[in-house]
């Protein structure tokens, strides 16, 4: 009789609270989604917990649905949020081997990675991950997998993701004030990236875009390691109030224009095609032309695919990624944003959707849920060797909980 596992993903964005419950069969890769829950991020604002009660109560929310869809009870679960306050830092470490035979040991590589770990950060600011980039025996460089080699000296080039320390707290007090324990928490992008990028995108070169309310987080990939990460503090929030000070409307009534009638495609509209706005709000009475909501959004979505355009050209891989863009996030559905997001960054692009899951896929089949679903695709990997980015480190990365349980009161 095949055994199973449980698990449980929340993913805590600006918008929307999304937390999933999925089963892995024993030797199987695939995920069977058996739970979806959802509720408004009302408590939560770019990342940071702006008032605990009603951040509990909303994460509270989403996770009862989804154990009471999946019948499953819930106490552990996998976290990811974003936010502007994410900042990354590259490092390296470097250590000597002193093992039988010179022989590179999994210790060993714990070691060159917390001797990467040991970076000046400011006071505030706390590691959420430290992630190898690639390894160095003696003259041999770019080594992936340096375990069982011979050296004498071992060094680590690594990509270190930090959040602001309030932040991380704030978070993980609301989920023990749920009930809940923090397996694991993640950046977006990170998680993101397990769920819509395959190995082969990730060989030969590719980014991940996920543009959601607040922020656009972005991780590039080059030759199966990450290479960077990056936040932007622009997302669709500010294309919902671009539309409000655009219209001369209300915040509630921009939201609804741009959600049935948003395009970046201005050229297919008509000039003389007009919205009566009495149609769906009840608070703005006049008309607007369809044109200028589509020119408005346009000139915010290109300022965002810029200024990703503008990080790749700093790191040296402007135009020069082979497998291109792969975008997600709650706030790329409109109509024409991968076009102009082809335009504008000069690569192939491409809408990135949740691979290697079934069962309930029609509630998670959506951008939205790329971050979610990589989560427990990371908690499958997590729980069965520790590893990420098909690494097999064992305890490369090192958990996070001792360090959360120091935060809890």
């Amino acid at each position: 009789m095949s055994h199973q596992k449980t698990l449980v993903a929340l993913d805590i964005g600006s918008s929307r609270i999304r937390a999933i419950v999925g089963t892995v069969e024993e030797k199987k890769n695939i995920i069977h989604i058996i739970g979806v829950g959802t509720s408004p991020s009302n408590g939560i604002r770019k990342g940071m917990v702006t008032e605990i009660d009603e951040a509990v109560s909303n994460i509270t929310a989403a996770l009862e649905d989804a154990e009471r869809m999946s019948g499953e009870p819930i106490h552990r679960v996998f976290v990811g949020f974003s936010g502007p306050h994410i900042e990354t830092y590259d490092s390296k470490g470097v250590i000597a081997i002193s093992g039988a035979n010179s022989e590179i040991t999994e210790d060993d590589v714990d070691r060159v990675l917390d001797a990467a770990r040991a970076v000046s950060l400011p006071s505030n600011r706390d590691i959420l991950r430290i992630i190898p980039k690639n390894f160095s025996i003696d003259s041999q460089h770019r080594t992936k997998y340096p375990v069982g080699m011979t050296g004498i000296r071992l060094e680590v080039e690594a990509h270190i993701i930090a959040g602001q320390t309030a932040s991380i707290k704030n978070i993980e007090k609301c989920l023990y004030e749920t009930g809940v324990d923090t397996e694991e928490i993640l950046p977006s992008s990170i998680a993101c990236s397990e769920a819509v990028l395959d190995k082969r995108q990730k060989e030969l070169g590719c980014m991940l875009i996920e543009v959601g309310a607040c922020s656009t987080n972005i991780a590039i990939f080059e030759e199966g390691a990450i290479v960077s990460t990056a936040v932007i503090p622009v997302g669709g929030e500010h294309v919902t109030n671009d539309l409000a000070i655009g219209l001369r409307c209300a915040i509630d009534t921009a939201e609804k224009i741009k959600v049935e009638y948003g395009t970046c495609t201005v050229d297919d509209i008509s000039d003389r095609e007009e919205i009566d706005l009495s149609e769906i709000s009840r608070t703005d009475a006049h008309t607007v032309s369809k044109k200028q909501v589509a020119k408005i959004i346009e000139a915010r979505y290109q300022e965002i695919f810029l200024l990703v355009r503008d990080h790749l050209s700093e790191i040296g891989l402007d135009e020069q990624l082979p497998a291109g863009a792969v975008i997600c996030g709650g706030a790329v559905k409109l109509p024409g944003v991968i076009d102009l997001a082809r335009d504008s960054l000069q690569l192939p692009c491409q809408l990135g959707f949740p691979r290697n899951i079934e069962g309930i896929i029609d509630r998670i089949d959506d951008p939205g849920f790329a971050s979610a679903v990589g989560l427990l695709h990371f908690a499958n990997r997590y729980g069965a060797s520790r590893a990420m980015f098909d690494f097999d480190f064992g305890r490369m990365f090192g958990s996070l909980s001792h360090f959360f349980k120091k935060l809890i009161p």
